[in-house]
Order: structure tokens, then sequence, then C-alpha cells
């Protein structure tokens, strides 16, 4: 097989041409427009959220829930280790600064590290969480749903009540992942804690191109949100800003383009269950995702011990792989702060790579890949 086969890439084979071309023939292409206001009311009917508000980014997303929750200088946040580094530049955003933790078996924050940290090496004071090393107010945490897995919700949100912090859920690859058992039974990622985002870049499994969204049952941060998201402006006639805003705002057409990517979700997220079970039952053992959960499926991670050796062979097969993140705590910005027993994740960013998942590839494409995985376990490394 010549063709080559890439990692994640759209698929945009329902309504997009002809709502984009909808909004393009009513000249509304920019940041206001009809498409933007009903992308939001159908993202959050389909997430069941009392609202939403689109965006320019899922970083975006994270950027504005931070400042509508005050969060800034003399304040921390607990933040994983194993993410890509758009889910904790934020903090830096807002002057707050990082405290890293380690992740679990789904490559999401470990819960149980995350509890021990609180319970030895923070006290309660006033209501606050503090950090015995530095002093500083532990405000939030962000819980980033990994690949399309699920943080362990239930133990997040007792420790969140117990120790006083915000839950800022980065549902950036995560949207239609939700809980099939348990306490929060059919709530989807990015609606238990006090505010969700969504990330609709290129490689997610829906895309507008850019775009986000943020989701949340607290009308009046949504509310604010919406109102830094664009420029902060107080007098629409006279252009009246009395806050620094941002320009923050989704395009119609990227709007346009979303309404269309969402129509087609429930049907992707299959494909995407599909296509996992036929490598699994090819005989690639891919990492699970959590029995507790509907995943989306939106990215499958596969463990090997070489590697390096290994993404090589595929890109000589013309067959796109990549490794998990780099950790946030090794690189530059963030060496000098502070992470508490980073052990697991190292583990993971050694061994896993990403295998192709598009929504559009095919079995025949799939079985190519097995192919060539068993061609490199068998002819270079039996020990992968």
């Amino acid at each position: 097989m010549d063709k080559f086969i890439p990692l994640s890439v759209p698929n945009l084979k329902g309504n997009e041409l002809k709502y984009v071309t909808s909004a393009i023939e009513d000249e509304w292409v920019s940041t206001g427009g009809a498409y933007i206001k009903q992308f939001e009311s159908n993202i959050a009917a389909y997430v069941s959220s009392a609202g939403a508000v689109a965006c320019q980014s899922g970083t975006a997303g994270l950027h504005l829930s931070m400042l509508a929750y005050n969060i800034g200088i003399n304040d921390e946040v607990i933040v994983p280790a194993l993410t890509f580094i758009a889910a904790v530049n934020p903090v830096k955003y807002v002057g707050a600064e990082p405290i890293f933790m380690d992740c679990d078996d789904y490559l999401c924050i470990n819960i149980e590290k995350l509890k021990e940290f609180c319970e030895t090496e923070c006290i309660m004071r006033d209501d606050k969480l503090i950090n015995k090393s530095t002093g500083k107010h532990i405000k939030a945490v962000i819980a980033v749903h990994v690949f399309g897995n699920m943080v362990d919700m239930e133990n997040l949100m007792r420790i969140s009540k117990q120790y006083n912090l915000i839950i800022i859920e980065d549902a950036t690859e995560a949207i239609g992942t939700y809980y099939i058992k348990g306490q929060y039974k059919g709530k989807f990622a990015g609606t238990i804690g006090n505010i969700g985002v969504y990330s609709f870049n290129g490689n997610k499994i829906i895309t507008t191109g850019g775009g986000g969204m943020v989701v949340s049952d607290n009308t009046g941060i949504l509310s604010n949100i919406k109102y830094l998201s664009t420029q902060a402006k107080d007098d629409e006639v006279y252009f009246i800003h009395n806050e620094v805003g941002y320009n923050y705002r989704m395009t119609n057409l990227q709007a346009a383009l979303g309404i269309a990517q969402l129509e087609q979700l429930e049907n992707f997220i299959k494909i995407k269950q599909d296509n996992y079970n036929h490598y699994q039952s090819n005989g690639i053992k891919l990492l699970p995702f959590d029995k507790n959960i509907r995943a989306n499926y939106w990215f499958y991670s596969y463990e090997t011990q070489k590697r390096d050796e290994f993404i090589k062979f595929l890109d000589d097969n013309r067959i796109q792989t990549r490794p998990i993140w780099q950790l946030i705590n090794r690189l530059s910005p963030y060496r000098s702060y502070q992470s508490y027993k980073i052990e697991k994740a190292v583990e993971y960013w050694n061994k896993i790579v990403n295998l192709p998942c598009s929504t559009n590839l095919s079995k025949i494409a799939i079985d190519h890949v097995v192919l060539k995985i068993k061609e490199f376990a068998n002819c270079k490394h039996k020990d992968i």
C-alpha cells in the first residue's frame, strides 16, 4: 500500500459545504452571525449544560475560564505533567503558578496522588488550601480528559468539596465522552466540574478548523466569559470598555462548519470505536479506556519499548504516528515549578505512540498499519 496514512485528519462529508456556503451567501463571515448562536445552543443541548460560549480556541476557553474565576497572582493551580502544553500555559497567562501532578493508567491526572498531596503538603486556612512549601493559595485544578478518556471525576469532586477547589475541565479531547455508571451516569466530560472547555482544532473528532467552546451551568460565569471574549464592550455604539477584554471570538464560518460536524459526532464516535476494536481484534494491544465511560475514542495509544525506532519505521512506510507529549514539567518555561511524585507519566512518555485514528480511515488502511506493526515486531525488535 503506497498511499500515505495520516495520524488524524478531518472528515468533512456532511453538511459542511452547505452551511458554510450559506454563511458566505449571507455575507456573515466574521465574528457575528446566526450560526455562532446556533452552534452554542446545539453544543449546550448535546451535553445538557445551561449554556455555552463559542471562542477562538480551546486555549482561549481555558484562559477565559481562569479569568472568570479570578485566578491570578499569588494563586497556584494543580495541573497534569502529562498533557499538551496548551492546558498549562493559561495558568501563566493569568499570573498564577502550576503544580505538576502525575498521571494514572488512563493517562489522566492521578487522583490518589492529588489527594495525598493535599493531605500531606498543604494545610487549610480560612477555607483555602495553602501550599506549605510556598505559602500560596491553591485555588483550582485543571482536569484534562486525555485522548477521550476521563479523569476520575467522582473522587476529584469529593476532593474539590473538601478543599474548596475550582475544577476546570479541559475536555478539549473528549467531547462526546460521558459516564455510563456511577454517581455521574449520563454526565458528559466538561459538565461535572465548575466549567468545561472543548476544542475544535483540525485533528479533533469534530473540527471548525480552529475554535473552542466553554460550557457551564453557571450562567453568570458564562455571561462574563462572553463579555471578556468580545473585547469587554460595555457600549457597542460609543465603544465604552470598562475592563481589559480579548479578541477570542469564533467566526460565523467556523460555527457553520461546527454545526455540520456536530451532526455527525455520534457516528464519528461509532467509527472510532469500531476502528479501535479492529486494531485490537488483529492483535494490536492498545491502552484501554475506562469501563465506566462511553469514550469518544479520539486517540489510540500503543505501547512499545522501542518508541523512536518504531516511529521511524512506520514513517519510512508512509504511516504517520506520534509520541505522547513531552512532560510539561521538563520544558524550559516550567522546570522551576513544583512537581509531585512524577513517576508513571515518565514511564508512559517513554513508550506511548499514537496510531492512525481518523474517522475516514478504512479497514484496509488499518490492516496495512497492523501488518507493518507486526513486521517491526517480528523482524526488528521482538521485545516491543
